[in-house]
């Protein structure tokens, strides 16, 4: 499914937003991040439905992809016994 492309646009800048608050980085450094990132190219191009998923979710997921945050199976996986 293709979602509408100003929505999309608004829902980008939120998740920038999102994202560049948490990373604690710029918007600038967010924005270029995010263009650069699988996260976007997942959303644009429309696979698992990406668009429908949260702000918060995304900007997670850049978190993560950056790493900015661990992922948390990965930390289960080389934490827990």
């Amino acid at each position: 499914m293709e979602a509408d492309k100003t929505i999309l646009q608004m829902k980008y800048a939120r998740i920038v937003a999102l994202f560049a608050e948490q990373a604690g980085i710029s918007l600038e450094d967010a924005l270029g991040m995010f263009y650069d990132s699988s996260t976007y190219d997942f959303i644009s191009n429309g696979v698992a439905d990406m668009h429908c998923r949260s702000d918060a979710y995304l900007a997670d997921e850049l978190l993560i992809e950056f790493g900015y945050k661990q992922n948390l199976e990965q930390y289960a996986n080389t934490h827990i016994s």
